[in-house]
């Protein structure tokens, strides 16, 4: 099809390998910028720490070469309520179960040491086909790993032990009412 100025239009819904992860990301966002608009927490993306090796300054100084600096440790941290907040966020394709390659080790360490430090770490993972997104807890995360040695986490363990966070207009992706539920579990263990 033509279209006026030479512009020709594509299919812009394809899904590459480049930029899958976005739409959650973009959610989680959306959802972080409305905490924080409406005072209710302040939690951001982290960058990602690289270091240049090529630039080319024909081409608008486009990198043409960089690496990580340092493994990336997770993708939001921040604060609500006066505690420590840290998680990660990834999608799957897949309906049955989350692929435990899809999360490093030193992701999961480190959200490890958050909570033996008294922060709250947590994963949230979407299954894009089911559109379905799930809080899951370190504890119920580390829970899994040191009782089956299953190459990825099955869609019922999300449903038995995670979360549903309900996608809405605004907050999108209302994550803090989990840790809301988290904080309250905390705090009845205490008393008990």
């Amino acid at each position: 099809m033509k279209y006026p100025n030479g512009i020709k239009k594509g299919n812009n819904n394809l899904i590459t390998h480049s930029n899958r992860g976005m739409s959650l990301e973009e959610d989680l966002n959306q959802t972080n910028e409305y905490y924080l608009l409406h005072d209710i927490a302040n939690i951001h993306k982290k960058p990602t720490s690289i270091t240049i090796k090529k630039v080319d300054y024909t081409k608008n100084d486009m990198i043409c070469e960089a690496y990580f600096k340092t493994p990336s440790t997770t993708d939001y941290n921040g604060v609500y309520k006066g505690y420590y907040i840290d998680f990660e966020a990834k999608e799957t394709r897949q309906k049955t179960s989350f692929p435990l390659a899809n999360i490093h080790k030193h992701q999961i360490e480190h959200l490890i040491n958050i909570k033996k430090h008294g922060g709250i770490g947590f994963l949230i993972v979407k299954f894009t086909l089911l559109n379905k997104i799930y809080y899951l807890s370190i504890d119920d995360l580390e829970n899994y790993l040191n009782n089956n040695q299953s190459s990825s986490i099955p869609i019922s363990y999300f449903e038995k032990y995670g979360q549903l966070i309900e996608e809405k207009y605004n907050p999108r992706i209302n994550y803090l009412t989990c840790v809301e539920v988290e904080l309250n579990e905390r705090n009845n263990r205490k008393i008990s």
